[in-house]
């Protein structure tokens, strides 16, 4: 039986690290997805290492093959609600609406119906979303039993972000449900957001 293990994570190389961490414990890259939104350097450059990562890669739903792995598929495209991301795998080829390995624009149901067709809550699915949308990479992993534990652990490291205290400081904020219809976070909204969090 297969089950879905999701980690968000405040630092996109934090994030990189755990999708390597997935594919030498075992996981196939085709298995595991990752959706960052404005992953800027520790310096606050615009050049980051995403960024850098998708202008090497070959596209969402693209057959990427040994070297780099899924890291290696990285593409560019667009979410309803969250805006430009740089993102890989099933689960990114789902929230954008990915049709034979081309992007076709925005997903019936975007990163919130895509999480929670694969078996993620639909609260948590709001907060995953919300979490991307402020700035957060999201790694999904579709796991067999045998690798459930070592992936949970990959997952919920001290790299990720707790998800009910996450919960609980959006709510603190106003914040209920994620909006695709919202505006996307500006770069400003993203530095404070980072800001609040203690990221670099």
């Amino acid at each position: 039986m297969t089950q879905t293990i999701t980690g968000l994570f405040d630092q996109y190389d934090d994030a990189r690290r755990a999708v390597q961490d997935l594919e030498a414990a075992g996981v196939a890259h085709r298995d595991i997805s990752i959706v960052g939104h404005d992953k800027r350097n520790a310096a606050g450059d615009v050049a980051e290492p995403a960024a850098e990562d998708a202008g090497t890669g070959a596209g969402i739903g693209a057959a990427v093959g040994g070297v780099g792995g899924l890291l290696a598929g990285l593409g560019l495209l667009a979410i309803p609600g969250i805006g430009p991301v740089v993102a890989a795998g099933w689960l990114a080829a789902t929230a954008a609406g990915a049709a034979g390995g081309a992007l076709v624009g925005a997903a019936a149901g975007g990163l919130v119906g895509a999480l929670t067709h694969a078996g993620v809550s639909e609260d948590d699915a709001h907060v995953y979303a919300e979490g991307v949308r402020r700035g957060g990479t999201l790694v999904t992993a579709k796991v067999d039993e045998p690798l459930v534990p070592t992936a949970r652990n990959i997952l919920s490291d001290d790299r990720t972000v707790n998800l009910s205290e996450r919960r609980s400081a959006y709510q603190a904020q106003g914040w209920n449900r994620f909006d695709e219809s919202a505006p996307a976070y500006s770069d400003s909204d993203i530095a404070a957001e980072r800001a609040r969090y203690n990221r670099v």
